[in-house]
């Protein structure tokens, strides 16, 4: 039997979950070969992580990476790997329960009059292992959970009302809307034999056909709860509109009864608008769902509308919650501001609908996982220890340059060569060993282990700073410069060197590196062109204070810190990641107190050719000054401690005692700009353009990432592990089941 030559491009996540699930099988060698060309000294693309031996050994990573609960397939994947390695248990994180801890703490930050008010969100811990959970939840399974929650808040709600002495008591007089409650109270008496006293009276008031039927808002959420647990509810089989109009009006009464009497209290009672804007959220979503239809058509048969539009056009309160808080944390959760530009968030309703969904209410253990290292320690370094122990062949720094197209003997159109820039040449011929131990952990470093490179070549990168991860590097230029002749090429050939190639690159990178299969493939150059990416910027600060000697006052009974958005630019998120201190190797004597995580979406209107090498450098140094400005304007309202009257003390960064006024230039920053580095959006209208894995018109060329086409559609590891499964299952047929895979398309409701 002849052995299938694969090739994949790229060491980013989805890239890897192909290899993981490809070599899944024990006798896998005896069907294909693999081969992994990864440009610079490590593999994450966007995850990527790496440890600076200069400093501490400290973890340095291109962005704030946690999991969420409900990454059923992330966690399935990362648990595989774990058991399959069988790490020693001498190794610091030899189990993926050590390796990633439930995190329950989060914080959104509400701006009102001219003030920043903390609401901080303590998520209860529930039972399960992620990997064990479920997404294929259908969107009607979410109206039923979304109703438990509005019944929660309603009743909450009505509590308060009642305390101020506003009026709990809702009338029905029209004839159209009274039949609906006669429908309601039908259905419920083959469903619940309910004896309550208000609930019989209304029944009575019913069948007596009263002038008007009198209920209470937690009256009538209840019986809709009931309600929406019938079998036959919305069912084609039953009376699907009507039962559809009875969820529309019975919310809709209740959005009304909270505009009446509830509206005029929320500006002198932060906890009762909270508790407004979750179920004014609720209820607009609700009615979104059932009105577009979503729970018989899909989530997808909204994305044509962005999330805050959406959220409008279903009746939720502009002033209160179409810019509340959540909806801002996921704006800026997903960096939703195409061009970095925050004035004109951009997120597809169905998209984000269905994301916060899933957090909410698929979760298990915690609402949040954090990795206890950088994801470089936690995620990657574990899948190359397996697929390397696997028989997986590794070749690092090579860069793609170019794929060509052809004609097969068949006339069908195929990738023909795979172009790659060799960027160093090794000190011997034994392979590059890529990992450094720190505190019995094997992690990547922050830069290319030297002594493994050829000394000469070695010496030039380092007089020359040299980022051989960077599209905009002028390494091609120095090193033609010092030997008069170019960077080396490798050029693989199809039916020679591979018969499939994996395309593990991000959807910024496809113009540069395949433009003549964009050429030839519309859907692909659609896809190339519509589905867009943006900048991003993130920061890493090294503390003397914890977060209470900050003072941050909101501890919850875990102790943990949290994980805050919704803030102001120019970062608006922050992340207490103290955990990670006992993982970095600090002088015993004086290790940092505390460390700080930061991250927002980088304004950047255009990308200049490869060429204008002081691009990065400028950006950089644009978000080295963002931080500053952070630090001396913004973080009062969070660390009122950190400050002297309005002066931000720089003794709080952890740094050489003998230098307080430099302590900045000791942390850690970077700017995300790179092709390959930029977050994936996903903007009004752009799901339609993504691409399954193996569609474009190449036959021998499956494209993966959460660019592509997934039960996600947005930037995260979950679609990106997503991918990478397809892309196996599409190769070799497993694995067979992607947990909510088809969320978006009709029928899968």
């Amino acid at each position: 039997m002849t052995k299938e030559r694969i090739v994949i491009i790229g060491g980013g996540v989805s890239a890897m979950t192909a290899a993981l699930y490809l070599t899944e099988q024990d006798d896998w060698q005896q069907y294909r070969s693999i081969t992994v060309y990864q440009q610079g000294w490590r593999l994450g693309g966007k995850g990527a992580s790496g440890r600076n031996a200069k400093h501490g050994q400290r973890i340095e990573e291109h962005g704030l990476h946690v999991w969420f609960g409900a990454y059923v397939n992330s966690f399935r994947a990362i648990e595989t790997v774990y058991n399959k390695l069988q790490r020693s248990e001498n190794c610091a994180l030899s189990t993926w329960q050590q390796a990633l801890k439930p995190h329950s703490f989060v914080a959104l930050e509400e701006h009102i009059d001219a003030d920043w008010q903390t609401w901080p969100i303590d998520f209860p811990l529930l039972p399960g292992n992620p990997a064990q959970g479920s997404l294929d939840i259908t969107a009607w399974d979410f109206v039923k959970m979304t109703l438990a929650w509005l019944k929660k808040w309603i009743a909450d709600i009505q509590s308060k009302a009642s305390n101020a002495n506003k009026s709990t008591q809702l009338k029905t007089k029209k004839s159209r809307d009274k039949s609906l409650l006669r429908h309601l109270q039908q259905q419920l008496e083959d469903l619940v034999d309910d004896t309550e006293e208000a609930w019989q009276q209304f029944g009575k008031d019913i069948e007596q056909q009263a002038h008007e039927i009198s209920s209470t808002p937690s009256l009538l959420i209840t019986k809709l709860n009931h309600f929406v647990h019938g079998q036959k509810t919305l069912s084609p089989q039953g009376d699907e509109k009507k039962d559809g109009l009875v969820i529309w009006y019975v919310v809709r009464k209740l959005k009304r009864w909270l505009n009446s009497e509830i509206r005029d209290l929320l500006d002198d009672n932060s906890e009762l608008r909270r508790v407004y804007i979750c179920a004014d959220l609720a209820i607009a979503m609700l009615v979104g769902l059932v009105k577009d239809k979503v729970y018989r058509d899909g989530f997808g048969v909204i994305n044509k509308y962005d999330f805050r539009q959406w959220l409008k056009r279903n009746g939720a309160n502009e002033q209160y919650s179409v810019n509340s808080a959540p909806v801002r944390g996921f704006y800026d959760l997903v960096f939703a501001y195409p061009k970095g530009d925050f004035s004109k968030p951009n997120v597809e309703a169905g998209v984000a609908a269905l994301a916060m969904l899933r957090i909410t209410l698929c979760y298990r253990g915690g609402v949040m996982w954090k990795m206890q290292a950088g994801m470089g320690d936690v995620i990657f370094a574990p899948i190359y220890e397996l697929l390397k122990k696997r028989g997986v062949n590794f070749e690092f720094f090579y860069q793609l340059q170019n794929l060509t197209p052809s004609i097969n003997a068949h006339g069908e159109h195929t990738v023909n060569t795979i172009e790659l820039q060799q960027q160093i040449a090794l000190k011997s011929t034994q392979e590059y060993q890529p990992l450094v131990d720190v505190k019995n952990l094997p992690c990547w470093p922050s830069e290319p282990l030297y002594a493994q490179i050829n000394p000469e070549q070695a010496a030039l990168l380092q007089q020359n700073h040299i980022n051989l991860e960077s599209f905009w590097s002028d390494w091609p230029a120095k090193y033609q410069a010092y030997y008069n002749k170019p960077l080396p090429s490798k050029v693989l050939k199809v039916n020679e060197d591979f018969d499939k190639v994996i395309l593990g690159v991000s959807v910024a990178s496809l113009e540069h590196v395949c433009p003549e299969l964009l050429e030839l493939d519309s859907l692909f150059s659609a896809q190339a062109k519509q589905v867009k990416t943006v900048a991003t910027q993130a920061a890493q600060l090294w503390l003397n204070k914890t977060d209470q000697q900050l003072g941050w006052e909101y501890i919850p009974t875990s102790e943990e810190g949290p994980i805050l958005s919704g803030f102001s630019e120019p970062f608006d998120t922050w992340a207490a990641m103290s955990n990670l201190i006992d993982k970095e190797q600090w002088p015993q004597s004086s290790p940092p107190a505390n460390i700080a995580y930061f991250c927002s979406a980088f304004p950047c209107d255009e990308y200049p050719p490869r060429s204008d090498h002081e691009f990065v450098v400028n950006a950089k140094a644009q978000v080295k000054e963002n931080l500053k400005s952070m630090l001396e304007n913004n973080m009062q309202p969070l660390w009122p401690l950190a400050y002297s009257h309005t002066e931000f003390d720089w003794s709080v960064l952890y740094g050489d005692e003998r230098a307080e006024n430099s302590r900045l230039d000791e942390q850690y920053w970077r700017v995300n700009v790179d092709p390959s580095e930029r977050y994936v959006l996903s903007v009004a209208g752009s799901s339609k353009y993504r691409l399954a894995t193996n569609a474009t018109i190449f036959t021998n060329l499956f494209i993966t990432g959460d660019w592509i086409k997934t039960g996600v559609n947005a930037g995260c590891v979950e679609a990106a592990v997503m991918a990478g499964m397809q892309t196996s299952r599409a190769i070799c047929g497993f694995p067979q089941e992607i947990s909510g895979e088809n969320a978006f398309e009709a029928g899968s409701n």
